[in-house]
């Protein structure tokens, strides 16, 4: 039976052709209007709202022509996170963990060491912390602001560096923002930073060759790095001339003699490790695998025609489907555990370390007060500043040690050896000086107990530092 025949014996069906067919245009013109569209939004996408200056500070300036950048960026400000171990809520660890007190015992680390917050709170935690009551140098802003890359443009690298945080307090008005790695002009990721330029630049290795997925780790690693203050002038400086695992870099210090503090109990001759995020992530299977920062903790999202990347800085934990599962198809559930689970391998032997650190800052203490002598706790003093260096490359490095899991449980594991090591040392000098090994030791089982028995008079420090909010803080602020 022919079409036509069937239809004039059934003529409903020619009712369902009519209306199938006008289904099926419809449809087809809903996704030809949405590709348009599409196309429009794409192409309308970096045509900009207002010109932005080459150093451009304020984010809200960038917004208005990168809305979604600007608007997800802001939830930096979101303090709600909280994993098992870490996230952006607020977290006192000397209180959580009193040792560090003991740790480091002269210098502000002492006084105050909270969990750190997203980027938007980048100048406001440094108006609020305890360790800027002591007289800092104003490259400490070099990663606090969007600021930085204007002022050392009209002031000079190594002018800027040479002042003080308190002389330059009221220039820096904005907290890490778009100017700090993006090209105005066309959005391509730049460095702003000199010293990473320059760190690689002393390895023979030109930067303005990376390949885009390698500026998605090193705008990053302009300030998730290991870094000190060169004397004279606080220039900042990168220490990886001889690498960048733990060991390197131990070792490009010691060949020149820097130390960041003398421990206010064992005398040694300190390294405060800064947060060698990037340095500890080059040794992990994610950067072997050619995985950048931002894929990890800024994932992509997309809005209608538009792919963009999402600028809520944060851990993956957070939000795991768009960080974790573009890659790893096992289910939340797991993949929230497996980092569970390294991290408390690490924390076992941190734990371990930090311990005994305290307690051999202590000991070392006690063995100068029984009448030691220089030539018995030099190497006493320098397997501590080994010691403590190696465990704060882990415990200062963001995501405790999950960037790079195995990496980060051996170097703990040296840090161990040689706490161990000087702890040996030490019974041998008790010994010598007819001492019991190993000694009594204070109460410093709260963070309380510990800042009184190393000599901080917190309630003075509190006081001053309300002082200083009520007199320098208003200075700095009157420009905003």
């Amino acid at each position: 039976m022919s079409i036509s025949e069937l239809s004039k014996k059934k003529p409903w069906i020619n009712w369902l052709l009519f209306f199938a067919t006008i289904i099926i245009v419809f449809v087809l013109g809903v996704f030809a209007a949405s590709i348009l569209e599409r196309r429009t939004e794409a192409q309308l996408y970096f045509q900009m709202v207002r010109p932005i200056e080459e150093w451009e500070p304020n984010n809200a300036v960038w917004g208005e022509n990168f809305p979604r950048q600007y608007q997800t960026y802001m939830q930096t400000a979101d303090t709600s996170f909280r994993s098992k171990w870490f996230g952006s809520a607020w977290v006192d660890y000397l209180a959580d963990y009193p040792e560090l007190v003991i740790i480091w015992a002269g210098m502000p680390f002492s006084r105050d060491y909270n969990q750190a917050r997203g980027h938007y709170y980048s100048i406001k935690d440094v108006h609020n912390t305890l360790r800027t009551g002591v007289t800092q140098p104003a490259t400490c802003w070099a990663c606090k602001t969007s600021d930085f890359p204007r002022l050392i443009a009209e002031m000079g690298v190594a002018e800027f560096y040479s002042k003080t945080l308190a002389e330059t307090g009221h220039l820096v008005h904005n907290h890490i923002g778009c100017v700090d790695c993006h090209n105005p002009r066309n959005m391509a990721l730049r460095i702003t930073r000199p010293a990473l330029v320059e760190a690689f630049a002393r390895q023979g290795i030109d930067i303005t060759k990376a390949t885009r997925q390698e500026m998605r780790s090193l705008v990053c690693a302009q300030c998730h790095v290991e870094y000190y203050f060169r004397q004279p002038g606080n220039y900042l400086v990168f220490p990886w001339d001889k690498g960048l695992t733990a060991e390197a870099m131990e070792a490009y210090y010691d060949s020149i003699g820097h130390r960041d503090w003398v421990h206010a109990l064992s005398r040694a001759p300190m390294l405060k490790t800064q947060h060698p995020d990037y340095e500890l992530f080059m040794t992990g299977i994610h950067a072997q695998r050619g995985v950048s920062c931002a894929d990890c903790h800024m994932p992509y999202k997309r809005e209608g025609g538009i792919k963009f990347t999402d600028h809520h800085i944060r851990s993956p934990l957070a939000n795991i489907a768009s960080s974790c599962q573009t890659c790893h198809r096992q289910s939340e559930e797991v993949l929230r555990q497996n980092v569970f689970d390294n991290q408390a391998r690490i924390v076992e032997l941190r734990r371990i370390c930090e311990i005994n650190l305290a307690r051999v800052h202590i000991e070392a203490k006690f063995a100068w007060e029984a009448g030691a002598t220089e030539e018995e706790m030099a190497p006493v003093l320098q397997k501590i500043r080994h010691a403590q260096w190696r465990w704060d490359w882990v415990a200062a490095a963001k995501g405790l040690g999950v960037h790079s899991p195995s990496e980060a449980l051996r170097v703990l594991g040296t840090a161990i050896q040689r706490v161990n090591e000087a702890r040996l040392l030490l019974s041998q000098i008790y010994a010598r000086h007819d001492k019991p090994f190993p000694p009594a030791l204070p109460d410093v089982s709260t963070k309380e107990k510990a800042q009184a028995f190393i000599g901080l008079n917190m309630e003075q420090l509190r006081r001053e530092k309300d002082e200083w909010r009520q007199t320098v803080l208003p200075t700095w602020l009157s420009n905003y």
